[in-house]
């Protein structure tokens, strides 16, 4: 009866997993079909398998362009929330005052604002920031690895400071003892123990970062800055008609971030498993 039970669980997780891969399997196979094998049955295998239209949905949505910018933003915001995030999530679980405590307090309450109720003001008030003060906030890549930071740090501080508040207090004492400076004490001591949040807060972000869409849209407009979900977008929208083309540049679009999944899933499971067990 038992074994009757997870032979029929299985395969329900078999047709449930069928059912999730369905539509990266479209996508993959009419990937290399012409117009008219398209058109007549979109589930059919392909008669024949080409790059063809891989080379040309390459070259027309500039994937390597959009893959260098996005490369550069990601890296760059995920590097300065972690250094950011930890450093102020370590003070505000070493400091014990109301200041401290409402600061924290601020960071999680951010986290429950939705960002399109905020996204019109933000942009308003960096095109304040550019026109008056000349800092180039709109239209470049540093200006959104800004943003970037400022919306990520909120989770990461939270994600920091429950984990540093397993940390004993008595290590930190120690070293300061033996004439250890804060900053010092930080990257030496405290920061090698948070290897596990640390690449679970990087990973979250780095996905989130990497597949943005919206942020990226509101901020970049010249096309030589545009990242991969910005490149796909525009040329979607103007190769609409020729969806082998499209299919193909969505194939390209989904292939990095596939990879890291694959090389980072174990490094997810023991930090989500980790963070569980604190």
């Amino acid at each position: 009866m038992v074994k009757a039970r997870v032979y029929i669980f299985e395969v329900f997780l078999f047709i449930l997993a069928l059912v999730f891969l369905s539509p990266i399997y479209i996508m993959v196979v009419n990937s290399f079909k012409s117009r008219a094998e398209l058109y007549e049955n979109p589930l059919a295998l392909p008669t024949s398998f080409s790059f063809e239209y891989y080379i040309q949905a390459f070259e027309k949505m500039n994937f390597l362009s959009g893959f260098v910018n996005s490369l550069y933003v990601t890296v760059a915001s995920v590097v300065l929330t972690v250094i950011l995030a930890s450093m102020t999530a370590w003070m505000l679980a070493r400091t014990d005052n109301k200041w401290s405590k409402t600061i924290y307090l601020v960071f999680v309450a951010t986290m429950l604002i939705p960002f399109q109720t905020i996204m019109m003001p933000l942009m308003q008030s960096m095109n304040w920031v550019q026109t008056h003060l000349n800092i180039p906030m709109m239209n470049t890549h540093e200006g959104l690895i800004y943003m970037n930071v400022g919306f990520n740090a909120s989770m990461a501080v939270f994600l920091y400071h429950g984990f540093i508040k397993t940390i004993p207090v008595a290590l930190e004492e120690a070293a300061e003892l033996e004439g250890c400076n804060k900053f010092r004490l930080f990257w030496s001591i405290v920061f090698p123990m948070l290897k596990t949040i640390t690449v679970t807060i990087a990973i979250i972000n780095i996905m989130g970062v990497w597949n943005d869409f919206l942020l990226p849209s509101l901020v970049l407009t010249d096309k030589s800055l545009r990242t991969i979900p910005l490149s796909m977008f525009y040329f979607f929208g103007e190769f609409t008609i020729v969806w082998n083309l499209a299919m193909a540049g969505l194939t390209l679009t989904i292939i990095p971030v596939v990879i890291f999944y694959m090389f980072a899933q174990k490094y997810m499971i023991k930090g989500i498993t980790a963070g569980a067990l604190k």
